[in-house]
């Protein structure tokens, strides 16, 4: 069967890998990002100032899992008692985004999300669900990660696409960030490790167009017309096609079906 590099952050990728041998399949992590909790005292102060005024919005749309997972870590109150004022509804792009807002303790009748069917797991299709929503004056907080150095404010960083939308409507936008995003450092075992998967057949699992720009920061000199891609987004397709990647597939960005795409394969 065909190895498979997993190449989610750290500790998400040693997750995903041991799941998948789980299921048989030969999966090995190798990490491209490491996600940590926000650092810099600017990103820390206007983090906790979001937390405090949750409930002034009239949703949260969270980028990922982890987005929600820092920002529902602490500091907030998810009680909906008569005497607080109502919590908002919380937007999630994704199964796995709404999985862990209900973990942190959202209630699963506040998320709003693309439709299980859809095609994709975007903006896109979380813009489908809930703009109905977006009146004229609505308020809602995109609370997203922050590339490490951020040089770019106290909101982090990402598509600007769904927040486009949103002002067209008429709503109004806040971004914050609640994690940082770093690129990993790759030592000499897993330079060679990904040299030998360069051109021995491996399948590597990308869920970041970020990963795929660290692995090029970190091997400059390598070439990728040999190597097979599976990417979980059109977005994430044209980053590996620019890598050079010589076969590139795609599915949805579940554990399922990312282990069913990979038995499929010859």
């Amino acid at each position: 069967m065909t190895s498979v590099l997993i190449t989610r952050p750290s500790p998400e990728a040693q997750r995903w890998a041991d799941r998948l041998r789980a299921q048989q399949i030969d999966a090995q992590a190798l990490p491209l990002l490491s996600i940590c909790a926000v650092s810099d005292p600017r990103l820390r102060a206007a983090l906790s100032d979001a937390r405090r005024r949750m409930r002034h919005f009239d949703a949260l749309m969270f980028v990922s899992g982890n987005a929600a997972s820092e920002f529902l870590a602490q500091d907030v109150d998810l009680s909906a008692g008569n005497a607080a004022p109502t919590l908002p509804r919380f937007w999630s792009p994704g199964p796995g985004t709404a999985r862990a807002l209900v973990d942190a303790g959202v209630p699963a009748s506040l998320i709003d999300g693309p439709a299980a069917d859809s095609s994709q797991f975007d903006s896109e299709s979380l813009w489908l669900a809930v703009a109905r929503q977006v009146k004229p004056g609505a308020r809602v907080l995109i609370v997203r990660g922050a590339s490490s150095p951020t040089g770019t404010g106290t909101g982090g960083n990402g598509r600007d696409w769904l927040a486009a939308r949103i002002a067209q409507a008429g709503g109004e936008v806040e971004f914050v960030a609640a994690y940082e995003r770093l690129g990993s450092q790759l030592c000499d075992a897993d330079k060679d490790l990904a040299a030998r998967a360069a051109t021995d057949g491996t399948l590597w699992f990308f869920s970041s167009s970020e990963a795929i720009q660290n692995l090029r920061r970190q091997m400059p000199r390598a070439r990728w017309d040999q190597g097979r891609a599976l990417v979980t987004h059109p977005r994430i397709a044209q980053a590996a096609r620019q890598a050079g990647f010589g076969r590139i597939d795609e599915c949805r960005p579940t554990l399922h079906e990312v282990a069913a795409f990979i038995k499929s394969m010859p």
